[in-house]
């Protein structure tokens, strides 16, 4: 029997990039036999006990996008890259049989499910794990969890006083030739993932591809190109269109850019266009981002649980014919219908579209507000477990919202689509 050949992995997760990733730097320092390797486990696919897929289409073609281009990244780098089909325990044990792992380097998770998978790769091998997929890193932010605000407002202060952004990691080197010394393993389609293949509504919102080639030129157009930046603010809550807002959530959410990478171009964009309020927004909505990261650190699996991180004990239903009529837009408010069939038809929503639509599901109709977060889930192209279910309980009175506001969809309605066009847009009958 053959010798087997002996290879640290770099285990790409929601980091699917080689620009500023500490996990591939380490690797490639550690002078050794490097490949990738990505999990697509088939219980990201399944149907849960609401009768959708954990991951449903639109995110399932984005990830497969970012896997391609992640793929073909790293052969310049000559690292091949390796992705598993089976369970993710299946996957290590057929690598532990064909390969002599000496470590693996990981994106450090702390919700449940990621550090149960975090834990497989300890029976065979030694891990390192980093954080990185923060704005602001949490060594140092706070000294204990227990000091992080539950008011975002005082986390914000602390942070813009005290923080500094660290810088991005370059692009490594590549490694010798030798080391591709294999093609890694094929991509699989959307039908081998068993969905159907579909073409794109010309009416979306975000019609772009996954992948950290098509993040960077986003950004490039975003700021360089069109300079709409320094008009964010004012076009921020639009509903229509790609440019009302930077749409760079996608990417962050399946780490194909860095939160660092977009604060420090803002900042180079601050130097030689313009400092204003739109580009201070930016960097305060990647704030929000970090904030509900760092609520998840210091509350846990409390951030599932149906009562939140307040421990509001609300009269809470599961009315599945309701929540199912919530899903396919045929509420009784029309705003909030045509945000869904939005969700529905692209994957895609706009921020002020998801605070009525959560508000509606959680305070107008009190269903469980797990199920509205299992939904977006399942739907949204950028979803992010921390953001995801960090907004949920904001919406819902069970987390940070100090003032636990409720949307009133009529006046939103009318302040933000006065003239109908979204409704419109997305309420056609012949939609149906």
């Amino acid at each position: 029997m053959s010798e087997r050949k002996e290879i640290e992995i770099v285990w790409f997760r929601n980091n699917l990039r080689i620009h500023d990733n500490i996990c591939l730097k380490k690797a490639i320092e550690g002078q050794q036999t490097v490949v990738g390797f990505v999990s697509l486990d088939p219980r990201y696919f399944k149907q849960n006990e609401l009768k959708f897929r954990k991951t449903e289409r639109f995110r399932a073609l984005f990830w497969l996008e970012a896997i391609q281009d992640l793929k073909g990244q790293l052969k310049d780098l000559n690292i091949p890259l390796f992705v598993g089909v089976q369970s993710l325990e299946k996957d290590i044990l057929e690598i532990d049989r064909q390969f002599s792992v000496q470590k693996v380097y990981h994106q450090k998770e702390w919700t449940q499910e990621e550090v149960q998978d975090n834990n497989l790769w300890s029976k065979i091998t030694s891990v390192e794990s980093y954080y990185d997929q923060f704005l602001f890193h949490p060594n140092d932010v706070f000294g204990v969890l227990s000091e992080i605000p539950n008011v975002f407002t005082e986390f914000r202060k602390k942070c813009e006083k005290t923080i500094t952004v660290h810088p991005v990691f370059s692009t490594p080197p590549a490694l010798p030739a030798e080391n591709y010394f294999t093609s890694g393993s094929s991509i699989p389609s959307l039908e081998d993932l068993g969905f159907q293949p579909f073409e794109q509504d010309s009416r979306s919102a975000f019609p772009f591809r996954g992948g950290e080639s098509e993040a960077e030129k986003r950004l490039d157009y975003y700021l360089w190109k069109t300079k709409k930046l320094s008009f964010y603010k004012k076009t921020r809550n639009g509903l229509l269109g790609a440019n009302y807002s930077s749409k760079f959530s996608p990417w962050l959410a399946f780490g194909c850019i860095s939160a660092r990478s977009i604060y420090w171009e803002i900042k180079s964009y601050e130097k030689e266009i313009v400092k204003n309020q739109s580009t201070y927004w930016l960097i305060f909505e990647l704030v929000w981002r970090d904030y509900f990261k760092f609520i998840s650190l210091k509350h846990g699996n409390q951030i599932f649980q149906i009562h939140g991180i307040k421990e509001n004990f609300y009269a809470w239903n599961r009315n599945l014919e309701k929540f199912i009529k919530w899903t396919q837009g045929q509420t009784p408010e029309s705003f909030v219908n045509a945000n869904m069939i939005e969700l529905n038809t692209t994957g895609f929503m706009s921020n002020r579209g998801r605070q009525n639509v959560a508000s509606y599901l959680a305070k107008e109709w009190h269903i469980d507000w797990r199920w509205g977060a299992a939904y977006f889930e399942a739907m949204l192209i950028d979803y992010d477990v921390h953001s995801n279910y960090g907004n949920w309980m904001y919406n819902s009175g069970v987390g940070n919202d100090p003032r636990n506001r409720k949307f009133n969809i009529g006046h939103q309605a009318e302040r933000y689509d006065p003239k109908g066009t979204f409704q419109n847009t997305w309420l056609q009958k012949t939609l149906f």
